[in-house]
This record gives structure tokens, sequence and C-alpha cells, in this order.
């Protein structure tokens, strides 16, 4: 077993928000799904985009967001609030309140490769490195 801190992984900020994914194929060689956290401040917003192939569970500890659902419907999350977004559901979310909004994601199952289980269905922001989040599995 590997615990992995928050400050141990890179933040992604390419689409929006500070997105790190802490337990994953790369960092302790999961292979059913990873977990992460998405840090928002307000005004902030990750961008538009779908799971072909996993569910995504989003727990927010702190603040709310907005999730917007196929470009329509929307639902406020709040602390202690949970939500599943199924497979192949484009969704965004926002920080519209006027503190930082913090939660935690879980996305099961992989996909069978990294490159698949994310589809940006908005454009990621420019200039904005993309760190590796999945790729071969962790050694022990």
């Amino acid at each position: 077993m590997r615990k992995v801190a928050l400050q141990d992984v890179p933040a992604n900020a390419r689409r929006g928000g500070d997105v790190r994914v802490l337990l994953s194929p790369m960092t302790v060689g999961a292979t059913s799904g990873f977990m992460g956290a998405a840090a928002l401040g307000p005004a902030d917003l990750i961008r538009e985009h779908y799971h072909p192939y996993s569910e995504e569970f989003l727990y927010v500890v702190s603040g709310s967001v907005l999730l917007t659902l196929d470009g329509a419907e929307t639902l406020e999350i709040g602390p202690g609030e949970a939500v599943m977004v199924p497979r192949n559901t484009r969704h965004r979310l926002e920080n519209r309140g006027d503190v930082p909004a913090f939660a935690v994601f879980h996305n099961s199952p992989l996909a069978p490769r990294p490159d698949l289980g994310h589809v940006d269905t908005a454009p990621p922001a420019e200039n904005v490195p993309d760190p590796q989040v999945g790729g071969p599995h962790a050694s022990a």
C-alpha cells in the first residue's frame, strides 16, 4: 500500500480549477478506477467533458459547485452532498459562490487506455501543461 498526499501529485489546471489525481494506475497501481480532488476558487470552472468508459462519483467537501449536465440540466451540490455522473454524460463544474469549493471524485471503471478516459467538449486552457495522470501501473 502507498499513501499519496495532495501535494505529492501535480495540479492539472488545463480544464480549469486545480485537479489532482491521487490514486490511479500510475500512482498506486489501481486496476478498477481512479480518485482525486478538485479545488475551485470563486468563479472557477472545470470545462465540459465526458467519460466514455467511466461513471464519475463526486462528493463536495466544502463550498458548493454547480454541476451542468449535457449543457442543460443543472444541480447545485453543497458540502456533504454527493452525485454520480453517468457514463457518456457531458458535464462541467462551476463555483458561483464567493468562497473556495473543494470536492473529491472517483471514476470507475478505468478506460482501456488513459487517452480514452476523458473527452473534452470545450477547449482546454492554452499554454497550460497537461500532466500525465494515467499511464502504466505503478511498481510495488
